[in-house]
């Protein structure tokens, strides 16, 4: 019989999660969960009430993370290589979300929430929290229980510690109206289910329910441990969206991440360590083959940016700066930070991969925002079907042909000696790769940079740095009106073939 939501009653608070395991149960596929999405998209949405909301504000973020899961109530949906442990509802996670267990013969058997399965100190709030609240995600454990390697808590955030074992950037379910004048819509996974892995690899398979004001999903993951390919985590994600109405702006793969300031915009900060961000830049290999490089900003206003493509062949926000020098944070880790590349599966049609940058004064809220436009308008009534592979690499997937940027700095045009030029700026942009190694100033490398909205002015200079790999691409540029000016660069050989990636920015004049 098809799963309902909701079919467990509530058991006392004596009764421990594993004896509540033996309720009945119930079949459950990702074809009823497709058509539980989709009988819901044709429903209007009723928003989840939050039981006791004044008492669920006062667990803070601080008092949320003293609420421990009791690690002999660790649940095994795919045997030892997967523990499973449960997030307490907060301030910042109140809406409840329903947790089953899917053994394999695809039976099902939803987990009663229950004070009693968290350790929690005595004067927490929680107490106070009436039974049967309902739990707020999910992580899953490393087989000896610490730590968790991923979890899924709020909305529909989930995100990886990366092959670093540090927690940065998250991705999402799904982005709705992201950097718009209008709110955007957070959409929610409502209810999980847990069980064992469907596919050699994963470690295991979760199914989730998506509810929005606009949208109703079906989603499918693969969780995977440890690529050896990725050198990193793999969540595979299939998608089935249906829309409960018209939507602007459909946000497919999103990834959200923080960047504050870099090495590019030190000037802009007051903080004395020398960077601040979870990821430094967009990575881009398009339909066509092209590998693009954008280093993030943090503008003075909300900055969207939108790169045509067709069936993208990847892309993602990438933290490439993994030196501990350029940071000098030992509490947090920004050199550790996973970087997350999307790997499309099948064609996605034309579109764009879309980048949001929202102003931050520091480095507690998430700025950033990448993910997939489908080019079709989006109207209520249509079903859109997305599968594809989030990468939680250390850096995004490089071709030996092609050189990376590995630095982009901005500073104060002009020569040094001389007049400095007024309104003009330096940019300066380093290239590593194999494909520069044995290259020299006699061997017809040539930059290439092109500008709108502003004026590249000669000379332009392309050279090998001394003591390294690498190769440097420096110009001055100055604008034509307020607008930032579009750049874009890269270098080619001596048979006018790119040997680089391409570096495009939109940079302002910001130092006179």
């Amino acid at each position: 019989m098809k799963l309902k939501l909701f079919i467990a009653a509530i058991i006392a608070s004596s009764v421990s999660l594993h004896a509540a395991q033996a309720q009945a149960s119930a079949k459950f596929t990702f074809e009823d969960l497709k058509a539980m999405a989709k009988a819901s998209a044709k429903k209007p949405y009723t928003p989840t009430a939050v039981p006791a909301p004044d008492l669920i504000d006062k667990i803070t973020y601080d008092e949320h993370w003293k609420i421990r899961f009791k690690e002999d109530e660790t649940l095994y949906p795919n045997g030892k290589k997967a523990p499973v442990q449960l997030f307490y509802p907060g301030r910042y996670f109140p809406e409840p979300v329903s947790i089953y267990i899917r053994d394999d013969k695809n039976n099902v058997k939803e987990l009663p929430f229950n004070n009693a399965l968290f350790d929690m100190p005595d004067d927490s709030p929680a107490h106070d929290l009436p039974e049967g609240f309902g739990f707020a995600g999910f992580r899953i454990m490393r087989p000896d229980i610490k730590p968790d390697w991923i979890s899924f808590l709020g909305a529909s955030y989930f995100r990886t510690d990366g092959p670093q074992g540090q927690y940065g950037l998250s991705a999402r379910g799904i982005a709705i109206n992201t950097g718009m004048s209008e709110p955007e819509e957070f959409p929610r996974f409502s209810a999980f289910w847990l069980g064992p892995a469907e596919n050699k690899g994963e470690s295991m398979s979760v199914w989730a329910l998506l509810e929005g004001p606009s949208v109703t999903g079906a989603y499918r993951f693969g969780l995977s441990k440890d690529n050896k390919k990725a050198k990193g985590h793999v969540t595979s994600v299939s998608a089935n969206l249906y829309m409960r109405a018209d939507v602007e702006r459909l946000g497919i793969a999103p990834l959200t991440s923080m960047y504050w300031y870099s090495e590019k915009d030190k000037t802009e900060a007051k903080d004395w360590r020398p960077e601040i961000h979870d990821s430094d830049g967009l990575a881009i290999h398009t339909g066509s083959g092209q590998y693009i490089w954008r280093p993030l900003n943090n503008p003075q206003s909300v900055s969207t940016n939108s790169f045509i493509d067709e069936n993208p062949k990847g892309f993602g926000l990438i933290q490439r700066d993994r030196d501990f020098n350029n940071y000098q944070d030992d509490g947090v880790f920004y050199n550790k930070r996973s970087s997350a590349w999307i790997k499309p599966q099948g064609d996605w049609g034309k579109g764009a991969v879309q980048l949001i940058e929202i102003p931050t004064k520091d480095e507690t809220f998430d700025n950033i925002v990448a993910y997939w436009v489908p080019e079709k308008e989006v109207r209520k009534g249509d079903e859109f079907t997305f599968s594809y592979d989030i990468e939680w690499r250390p850096l995004d997937p490089k071709l030996k042909n092609l050189a990376s940027v590995v630095n982009t700095r901005q500073g104060q045009g002009g020569v040094p000696g001389q007049p400095i030029p007024e309104g003009v700026n330096k940019m300066v942009i380093d290239f590593e790769g194999p494909v520069l190694k044995g290259l020299d100033r006699e061997s017809g490398i040539k930059p290439i940079v092109e500008a709108s909205n502003g004026e590249i002015l000669e000379p332009i200079g392309a050279y090998p740095i001394v003591g390294t790999n690498q190769w440097r691409l420096a110009f001055d540029y100055k604008q034509s009106n307020n607008d930032p000016v579009s750049i874009r660069a890269y270098l080619v050989d001596k048979n006018e073939e790119p040997i680089t990636e391409t570096w495009v920015s939109d940079a302002k004049v910001t130092i006179e």
